[in-house]
């Protein structure tokens, strides 16, 4: 999985007004976990999240991306807000 593909899967789920997916495999590099998979960061802003507690709103980001460990994601950093919150 890239970068490109996790913001397609988010922007077509989720519908934010916000989205950044970054790549940070690179700041892992020879650490164990590396050689699981790929690591992201994710800053994602969607009225779906108004009202919900952060593991709600990881669980609406993890339900849209799918099994990651399948698809070579070892680490995903997510920040998930609603319009609105600072």
């Amino acid at each position: 999985m890239t970068a490109d593909e996790i913001h397609a899967r988010l922007q077509a789920a989720l519908q934010p007004t916000t989205l950044q997916v970054q790549d940070d495999s690179h700041l892992h590099a020879g650490h164990a976990g590396a050689r699981e998979g790929r690591h992201f960061s994710v800053q994602i802003s969607s009225a779906r999240f108004a009202g919900l507690a952060r593991v709600a709103r990881h669980r609406l980001v993890y339900d849209a991306l799918g099994p990651l460990a399948a698809q070579g994601v070892h680490a995903l950093a997510i920040v998930a807000k609603a319009p609105g919150e600072a």
